[in-house]
């Protein structure tokens, strides 16, 4: 038999608290254990979770101490709910790096996504908010933090960047994130920013819109800029998508006369043209980045971006149905966040099994060798 897999779980996620001050019928690291597998292969809840270790019970004895037998549904709640989400998210991130170096340049994705059904009207609680970071190159989630009940992005985004290693990478979030201490902890952390306006800044988003609409009434002309453009052509669609930088000194400082936005090199607008049937439209966004001005490298950036969409929050509801889960009490619904997120990192990682997130899901939890080659990518 391969190497057991309780070896790398107890390894990186061992040193966790054991939030229960009584004498406890299951070991913490089997409950931990029993549940990572369980959410790989297919488990979307706590009793699903118990009636996987119940039919997988002979196969869990040969690794884990199990000395009561396989946790009830109440119990893997109970603990999930009492766990220390920090020291769960901490464990995570130790482990997404000792996995997965990240290589330069890469784009790290910051975005955040509400758990739907995580609320609880009648104890007043609200769906819960998950910011997750996602390394496009590397395909993995680096880390996650819930936001403030009373807050949002803004102070969970900092946070998390506190919590990463994001040297020479190239962060990119959303409008809620475009905040002058943000540019600042990134460039502090080494990293570049391409942050996303619109109108919670002032008047930066309408001063860039001027800015480029100056620019191009004299046609750039002796303005430090550049250009790119991408033709993406599928299944009846086409989109056209152009890429303007200005990295010009002397526009850069009428838009920042103060300097407040630590690091900032240039400005870019993207216009993506999408046709569909003979019905054309129009998008036009525009940032600020930290980034040389070179379009290129701007574009791929921008486009970067949208995986966290399409890699992560989309796989998260159609392969793991996050946004169905009724999981609420405590903290366990960031914490059976962060178990899908382990999940996902794991069976990205496998690539034998040519096929999509669900069917890896279904074959770990019909095959227990295919489940030991997923979980070996914890070694």
């Amino acid at each position: 038999m391969t190497q057991s897999p309780t070896i790398s779980i107890a390894e990186q996620f061992g040193g966790i608290t054991d939030p229960r001050q009584h004498q406890v019928d299951h070991l913490l690291i089997d409950i931990i254990t029993i549940a990572i597998c369980g959410v790989i292969c297919g488990a979307d809840s706590w009793v699903e979770i118990e009636q996987f270790g119940q039919a997988k019970a002979d196969w869990f004895g040969q690794f884990l101490r199990l000395p009561n037998g396989i946790p009830s549904h109440d119990t893997f709640g109970r603990v999930f709910g009492m766990l220390d989400p920090q020291e769960f998210q901490d464990s995570f991130i130790r482990w997404v790096e000792a996995i997965g170096e990240l290589t330069a340049g890469q784009v790290i994705a910051i975005d955040g996504k509400r758990l739907r059904r995580s609320h609880d009207h009648r104890l007043g609680k609200a769906a819960i908010h998950m910011v997750s970071a996602w390394a496009s190159a590397n395909r993995l989630v680096l880390g996650q933090l819930k936001t403030d009940e009373k807050s949002n992005e803004i102070t969970a985004i900092p946070a998390l960047l506190n919590m990463l290693v994001i040297k020479d990478c190239i962060v990119t979030i959303d409008a809620m994130g475009c905040q002058t201490e943000i540019a600042h902890l990134i460039l502090e952390g080494e990293g570049d920013y391409v942050l996303a306006l619109k109108g919670n800044q002032g008047t930066l988003h309408q001063d860039t819109q001027d800015l480029f609409a100056y620019a191009q009434e004299i046609n750039f002309q002796n303005v430090a800029h550049d250009f790119h453009q991408m033709v993406d052509k599928d299944h009846g669609r086409l989109e056209v998508r152009r890429h303007w930088t200005i990295s010009d000194p002397e526009f850069i400082t009428w838009l920042d006369p103060k300097d407040k936005w630590t690091g900032l090199r240039c400005m870019g607008r993207v216009e993506a043209q999408r046709t569909i049937a003979e019905q054309t439209t129009t998008e036009v966004r525009y940032y600020i980045s930290s980034l040389s001005g070179d379009a290129v490298e701007f574009a791929q950036a921008v486009r970067a971006h949208w995986q966290i969409e399409n890699k992560l929050h989309w796989v998260l509801d159609v392969a793991f149905r996050e946004d169905e889960c009724r999981i609420r009490q405590g903290y366990a619904a960031e914490n059976f966040a962060v178990l899908r997120h382990i999940a996902l990192n794991l069976l990205r990682h496998e690539t034998s099994a040519k096929c999509g997130i669900k069917a890896k899901r279904l074959k770990a939890g019909w095959s227990e060798a295919y489940l030991l080659k997923v979980l070996s990518a914890l070694t």
